[in-house]
């Protein structure tokens, strides 16, 4: 399994329009931080497991490559790790930041000639038909993304043969959908987990997990908390993800973090 960082920061990204805060003016590429998703890629062949910074190698017979989250800034990060298919999406929710590239879907209906399957609750299907109306309007307008939608509900539920399992979070009152893959466990924009949630995390090898700032927040982990919830679940490795301007600069903040913690950045690699 191998794991791209496409972005890993929150709604604004980083930096933010008219700031000029230490964060913001960095020249380290680790604190530019588009909007948050990853990329999955199952191989057909064995690879080395640790971090990379390679582009994508080719998938292999057999291989898969899911993307979750098709944020604002889809088309740059696809640009960017030269993508030319995926076999679906899967959306933890349907606020701007993880939807906004929606449309961006068209260029791989064009390369694959087919459809992209989308994988999504009843809820966010929702909230994802309100933003885009347009392309369940007038079907015969040309150029509009080809989409399936697929509802998921929380329990286990398998694509192209690779199986899911959907980890219910809470981002305030909104319900959020994070999900393990093998022993890989991602969840995006929670500020809190229910014990019944936990388990099935216990045992990944990697987590990631939201840490939005160190000051509270009514929606997000805190980069405390977010430790805190680590220590709890005990993964062997864990990456921090959807930070703001105000988590700090990276070297700064990776020097005081546990050894098994690290922050993600854009463009890091995985291999599981």
């Amino acid at each position: 399994m191998k794991i791209t960082f496409l972005g890993t920061g929150t709604s604004q990204g980083v930096p933010i329009i008219g700031c000029k805060c230490r964060v913001c003016d960095s020249l380290n590429p680790k604190d530019k931080r588009l909007r948050t998703s990853v990329m999955i890629e199952l191989t057909a062949t064995p690879s080395l497991k640790g971090e990379d910074k390679g582009r994508n190698s080719p998938l292999g017979v057999g291989g898969k490559r899911f993307v979750i989250d098709t944020g604002p800034d889809f088309r740059q990060q696809m640009l960017r790790e030269k993508v030319d298919s995926i076999d679906a999406v899967l959306y933890t929710h349907d606020h701007r930041d993880h939807v906004a590239g929606l449309d961006d879907i068209r260029a791989l209906n064009f390369i694959m000639k087919k459809s992209v399957n989308l994988y999504a609750s009843e809820q966010t299907q929702q909230g994802i038909r309100s933003q885009f109306g347009y392309i369940w309007g007038n079907r015969d307008y040309p150029g509009l993304p080809e989409i399936n939608f697929h509802t998921i509900e929380n329990k286990r539920f398998s694509i192209e043969g690779v199986a899911f399992t959907p980890i219910l979070v809470k981002h305030m009152h909104m319900d959020v959908f994070g999900f393990r893959i093998g022993n890989f466990t991602y969840i995006t924009d929670a500020n809190s987990i229910p014990e019944e949630e936990k388990k099935k995390i216990i045992g990944s090898e990697v987590l990631v997990l939201n840490a939005l700032r160190k000051e509270t927040h009514p929606s997000h982990f805190t980069l405390d908390e977010a430790i805190a919830q680590i220590n709890e679940l005990k993964p062997k490795k864990a990456y921090l993800i959807h930070m703001s301007h105000q988590i700090g600069l990276h070297e700064e903040v990776e020097e005081n973090l546990p050894e098994n913690i690290r922050l993600a950045y854009d463009g890091l690699h995985l291999h599981l």
